[in-house]
């Protein structure tokens, strides 16, 4: 290693995107990642729990505020709408790091173990979100309910983002995505 350098978070990520897409995720490893960010396997691990986090590192982040934008959301909202409006707030973290969103997209799509993993984060996320709805006084069905077919939009909202390049904001992607849910009843 050569001298210190700032954001090895952000070098990790960025070094790990690249070697995801250049070798797979399969054939990449936390050393790998390392090295080419120019760090140790052991500051990797200081970050990282293992080579799938790096792919996840703002899951946390995008759940927790999605929660508070749901709880502060106006008093006489109906559930599902406080939840959509969690979700768009969540989605504007998206926003700025459009790019990462799509090469990791890419990278989650390809590899089945990472699609799981999405799927685990985004059960996570409906479980976080129906407790927020509970909070603001949802019935238990009710806040289920709206918090599933919320995640269900970001979901839809978010592949469409990512594969369309001339796609609007994420915010809007959403709102159309709930407005073609509201059309299907």
């Amino acid at each position: 290693m050569g001298r210190w350098e700032p954001d090895a978070r952000g070098r990790m990520i960025k070094a790990a995107l690249d070697l995801f897409a250049e070798r797979g995720f399969e054939q990449t490893t936390a050393g790998d990642i390392a090295e080419s960010a120019g760090v140790t396997e052991r500051t990797f691990f200081r970050h990282f729990a293992d080579k799938r986090e790096v792919l996840f590192d703002g899951s946390a982040t995008l759940e927790r505020t999605a929660c508070e934008a749901i709880r502060s959301a106006p008093a006489g909202l109906p559930p599902l709408d406080a939840a959509l409006a969690g979700m768009a707030a969540g989605g504007d973290l998206l926003q700025e790091r459009r790019e990462h969103a799509v090469r990791r997209s890419l990278i989650v799509a390809a590899t089945p173990a990472l699609k799981e993993r999405e799927l685990l984060k985004l059960a996570s996320m409906t479980e976080a979100t129906t407790e927020a709805l509970r909070e603001r006084g949802a019935p238990q069905r009710d806040a289920a309910l709206a918090a599933h077919s919320a995640v269900t939009v970001f979901s839809v909202a978010f592949v469409h983002w990512v594969s369309t390049p001339d796609a609007p904001g994420f915010a809007a992607c959403v709102a159309e995505t709930a407005a073609a849910l509201r059309a299907l009843m």
